[in-house]
Parts: C-alpha cells; structure tokens; sequence
C-alpha cells in the first residue's frame, strides 16, 4: 500500500462509519453480526495472504497480532453487552473516551507527551459529542453495570489502539490484518456459542448486509486505518476516530432516513473542531501553526 497516511484515516473512517448502517438495516443479533463483520473480512483476505506469502511473520508479531485481535474482539463484545442495560447514545459516549485513555497510556508507559493542544482538542471533542447524544441523556445517567461495560469497551478500544501503533512499524499490515481478524473470528464464535446466538438461519436480506459490513467495514475500513497508525500518532488516530459518529449520523440520514437535529449538527461541528484541534502545531513561544 502506498497511500497518504491522513488520506488513508479518512477513506478508513469513512468506511467503519457505515457498520451501524449494516447493523440496523441487518436487524439481527449485534454479536452475530460482529462476528460475521470479521469472518467475512478474514475469508476474503485469505486467498490474498497464501498467495502474496503474507503468513511467515516471527513469534513476537504472531503474537501481538492475535493479542490485538481478541482485545478488538473483546471490545465489540463488550460494547455490545453494554447497550443491553443503558442507552446506546449514552453507551457510545461513554466508548469514545478512548483518546483519553490513549493519552493517558502514552504518557505512563512511554513517557510520551501528547501535548496541551491534544488535551485542548479532546475536551472540545468530547464536549461535541455531549451535545450531539443531548446533555439530559447524561444528567439522566443511573450508575449501573451497564456503564462499566461502556468504560471497560473504550479501555479495550485504546489498548487496540495502542497495541497495532506499536507493532505495524515492523509488520506488514495484510499480515496483521490476517492473524488478529482469525483470533477475532474466533473469539466471537466462542462468544456467539457461550450465549446461545443464531449465526446461521438468517435471510439473503440479512447475508448481504453481513457481506457488506465484511468488505466495507471490516476489511476496507481497518486496513486503511491501521495502514494510518503506522505513520500517524496514536493519540492523533484516536481523536479523529471520533469524527466516526458525525460520519455515521449523515449517513443514517441519507441511507435510513434519519432526521438530523439542530443540536446533532452544532455537536457534530463541535467534535470536528475539536479533531482540527489536535491536528494543529504549537511553536516554541506558544503560537499556533499550520
């Protein structure tokens, strides 16, 4: 791949943001078609990986790849579970706290400062996306076991998030890609199985909803994305990937019909400000550069 690595964050985010798009149209169980999303994606990366020779990878990579993937497994799981017991705007707020969470782990396990306009562009972010989901959803908040979930889901987002930033300067992203989607597969089946899911008697409506959300998604969408995480920083990727929900919002309006109201448009605005933010270059005395 040789790609502009902002480009290819864009064209990536672009591509996740029609999942809920999928999920709704698909209106089956969250968990089967998470684990179809991957299995799909995996089958068709497949032939690509034999033929290219994209196996061979050392011990270290075998497992950091199989790690990221049960954690991104982990993470879709939870999420999920979450929005059995709170809200799923709430729920989805509640997961975009992973650029925190990145920040937060640059800092303690690399030393690595992310910088005030990180910081400065996450509060406006975050403060967007309270706008976009409605401050009574939050000033409504119960604590409950649903919340921790919701936590828990962004943790696992930021450890993905974390681990392929740190892996893909030495791996080959198809590679990657193959393993950590096999160990998702797999995780998912297992976790399908333990609660009894349907993934097999489903309508053509439905199948091609999975097909979609396997190529589209899964396989375009995070290939991009972490083809990016090479190049750009992991703070940078996970701030910007909260654009995905603005991104989501016009597309249900467009693709579902969706009605967008005024305060989902100043929220979305809001968090691409925000995003714009963290993108900008402090000079030594403190002024703002391009």
């Amino acid at each position: 791949m040789s790609l502009n690595p902002k480009l290819s964050l864009a064209i990536g985010i672009l591509c996740i943001s029609f999942s809920p798009i999928f999920v709704k149209l698909a209106g089956t169980s969250p968990l089967g078609a998470a684990f179809y999303r991957v299995f799909v994606a995996w089958l068709c990366l497949l032939p690509y990986c034999i033929v290219k020779g994209k196996l061979k990878i050392s011990r270290r990579q075998l497992a950091y790849s199989v790690i990221a993937g049960i954690i991104f497994a982990a993470d879709i799981a939870v999420w999920n579970m979450s929005l059995l017991k709170i809200g799923a705007t709430v729920s989805t707020l509640i997961a975009n706290l992973a650029p925190v969470w990145v920040g937060l782990m640059s800092l303690i396990f690399f030393k690595k400062r992310s910088g005030k306009l990180f910081w400065i562009g996450t509060a406006v972010a975050l403060a967007g996306m309270v706008v976009l989901v409605g401050y009574r959803q939050i000033l409504q908040l119960e604590f409950n076991g649903g919340i921790l979930l919701a936590v828990l889901a962004s943790l696992f987002y930021a450890c993905y998030l974390m681990i392929t930033k740190n892996i893909m300067a030495g791996i080959d992203v198809f590679s990657f890609m193959f393993y950590s989607m096999l160990s998702s597969g797999v995780f998912l089946l297992l976790i399908n199985t333990f609660m009894g899911g349907n993934i097999v008697d489903f309508p053509l409506r439905v199948w091609l909803c999975f097909i979609g959300m396997g190529l589209l998604c899964q396989l375009l969408g995070w290939l991009t994305i972490n083809y990016s995480i090479r190049y750009l920083e992991g703070t940078k990727v996970a701030i910007t990937l909260l654009s995905q929900t603005v991104f989501a919002g016009l597309l249900a309006a467009c693709f579902l019909g969706e009605k967008l109201e005024a305060k989902e448009l100043i929220g979305s605005a809001i968090v691409l400000a925000g995003i714009a933010i963290t993108f900008l270059k402090a000079s030594p005395k403190g002024a703002i550069l391009d």
